[in-house]
């Protein structure tokens, strides 16, 4: 299956807070979080990713039986690199909204940005295999595994994952966990920079060290897009002229290009020919992009709409393969190609929508008032 990992290697959604921090002098950490427009560019680069997988996973020919949407299933054959994109919004994303805010207040907002929301959609993913016939144990999830992917660490607990999308979440996860250990004494542009280089060398390491708890700590294949994400802020909140980003930017793109190669065969669907060329393209085109949000050449698409979408994006990406695939393959018979398709779009963005409104937004704002609240109370 298309964006199925290897199992020595498993790659968000994506985190909120995009408020830029106060500038300050390199090697001075900011006095706190500072309000300020919402960068919405990255909203849209959110959108943008959501529409890359979700086309990837609804144009495939083993759907439909044959090539239904000519020049769509051929770009939707690459379209699973808005993962990459994701991943370097990611580190962005973390960064500017780690900066200034104790770990207590930054281990929180990863909680109620990312826990609501995916409770939710496990539930719903639940529900609806079961309306299709899967039963709870035999061919379909058991009880045991639904459980266990509502921990959201169904990968190291070695459990079947509900939705393939999933796997995403635990390299986001390894990533907070990670950048946790800097943000606890307070980050710095030089104690970020120090981060992202011993995290680079410890991924340059890790395949061969034998350590399978330094393997999975270090997440060799992915940690160059995160560490690149982080860079491309640095280089935002510091200017152009920081030097080092930039030389550890290179290298992230070195060593992602060499693990494209395992990503594009993980990727190809049998019968099926990636080109590595093309891929490592729109890899790069992600990084012009970024470097151009970094330089702050895109801060003029500031549209509102987009904040919605961005908002959206995570719930679409939790929906979208199981349940669409299920709809897509119960009617792909009985249904013109275009207009099933465009009606299966259409029935999870609404979804998405109302997911994000009517059970994200409440539940995650009562989720913070509770984890804020608890060490008054004791």
């Amino acid at each position: 299956m298309s964006l199925h990992p290897s199992p020595r290697a498993f790659r968000r959604p994506q985190p909120d807070g995009d408020h830029p921090a106060k500038p300050t002098i390199p090697g001075q950490a900011a006095a706190g979080p500072v309000s300020g427009a919402r960068l919405r560019v990255l909203d849209g680069l959110r959108v943008v990713a959501a529409a890359a997988v979700l086309f990837h996973h609804y144009t495939r020919e083993d759907i439909w039986g044959h090539d239904a949407f000519g020049w769509l299933t051929t770009a939707g054959r690459y379209s699973w690199l808005g993962v990459e994109l994701f991943f370097m919004i990611s580190g962005f994303v973390i960064c500017m909204s780690a900066w200034g805010r104790p770990l207590g207040g930054y281990l929180r907002s990863r909680v109620v940005r990312l826990g609501p929301a995916y409770w939710f959609c496990v539930l719903v993913t639940m529900a609806v295999l079961l309306l299709d016939g899967e039963p709870l144990g035999g061919a379909g999830p058991g009880l045991s595994q639904v459980l266990t992917n509502l921990t959201m660490f169904q990968t190291p607990l070695r459990s079947g994952l509900l939705d393939m999308s999933y796997w995403t979440l635990w390299s986001e996860v390894r990533f907070y966990l990670l950048f946790a250990v800097v943000a606890w004494t307070g980050l710095t542009y030089r104690k970020v920079l120090n981060f992202c280089w011993i995290w680079t060398v410890a991924s340059l390491l890790a395949p061969t060290s034998g350590v399978p708890l330094f393997e999975t700590l270090a997440n060799p294949v992915y940690s160059p897009l995160f560490v690149s994400g982080i860079c491309f802020f640095l280089i935002r909140r510091e200017g152009p002229r920081a030097g080092e980003p930039w030389a550890l930017l290179g290298l992230s793109w070195l060593l992602m290009q060499r693990w494209l190669n395992d990503i594009v065969a993980w990727n190809t669907v049998k019968g099926d020919r990636l080109s590595w060329e093309a891929c490592l393209a729109v890899v790069t085109a992600c990084y012009l992009v970024m470097a151009a949000v970094a330089l702050r050449r895109l801060d003029r698409i500031d549209w509102r709409w987009l904040s919605v979408g961005g908002a959206m994006s995570y719930p679409l990406y939790l929906l979208h393969q199981q349940i669409g695939i299920t709809l897509l393959r119960q009617w792909h018979r009985d249904v013109e190609p275009w207009t099933l398709l465009l009606s299966a779009v259409a029935v999870i963005l609404l979804a998405s929508w109302l997911v994000q409104r009517y059970v994200e937004r409440p539940s995650a704002r009562l989720l913070k008032q509770w984890l804020e609240s608890r060490p008054a109370r004791a």
